[in-house]
């Protein structure tokens, strides 16, 4: 497995499930739609559950876990058989339960000051989030000059319409989102649409 969330794939799939029952089938969906790397949010009482079931019977999907907020979500995550770890902010004591954990993360920044305290602590690979709200493509445009080491996987607020602009800049690695996994077609069990937006986010390019 790459050593960077940031190279997977060009789409990390936002995934909120509430029924760890459509984990497998929808996981399927997005590998077979050409987005292996999937981030399960910890913002259900199935997402442990959705993650081991991923981890188990889709071997060719690459499982993570969003919404890291204590060192209890990432031992929790590690053992349900994460493969990759994302905050949406961080502080010392979470960075390094991931750090301990040993597989890629991306802690989360939406400030100049977060992105250079984690480049002095050795992180160079960052969640964005959120994204849109704290400033979008001119605010990570305006970052590349002076932070040039760091990268960004944006999330928050991205949608197909405007992936291919984040994904044409020097420090976006992929972009998060949540418009190939909508709602209705997950409560529906629209598996084709699901694979049909999947593919469509595959080839989005910069």
């Amino acid at each position: 497995m790459t050593s960077s969330v940031l190279d997977l794939a060009p789409v990390v799939p936002v995934v909120v499930l509430e029924d760890a029952a459509d984990a497998v089938p929808l996981a399927r969906a997005l590998v077979a739609g050409g987005l292996p790397a999937i981030e399960v949010t910890l913002r259900t009482a199935a997402a442990l559950d959705a993650i081991r079931a991923i981890a188990a019977e889709v071997p060719d999907a690459v499982v993570g876990a969003g919404t890291m907020i204590s060192a209890r979500n990432v031992a929790d995550t590690v053992a349900a058989g994460a493969r990759f770890l994302v905050s949406p902010g961080w502080t010392d004591a979470l960075l390094d339960a991931m750090k301990g954990s040993g597989l890629p993360f991306l802690p989360g920044v939406s400030t100049t000051s977060e992105v250079v305290a984690l480049l002095e602590r050795g992180v160079t690979g960052m969640k964005f989030f959120p994204a849109e709200a704290a400033g979008g493509t001119a605010y990570l445009k305006a970052l590349s000059a002076p932070l040039p080491q760091a990268r960004f996987c944006p999330t928050g607020g991205i949608s197909a319409a405007s992936a291919p602009s984040y994904l044409a800049l020097p420090n976006v690695g992929c972009v998060g989102g949540s418009w190939m996994v909508p709602g209705d077609a997950v409560a529906a069990r629209d598996w084709a649409r699901v694979e049909r937006l999947a593919a469509g986010a595959a080839a989005l390019r910069g």
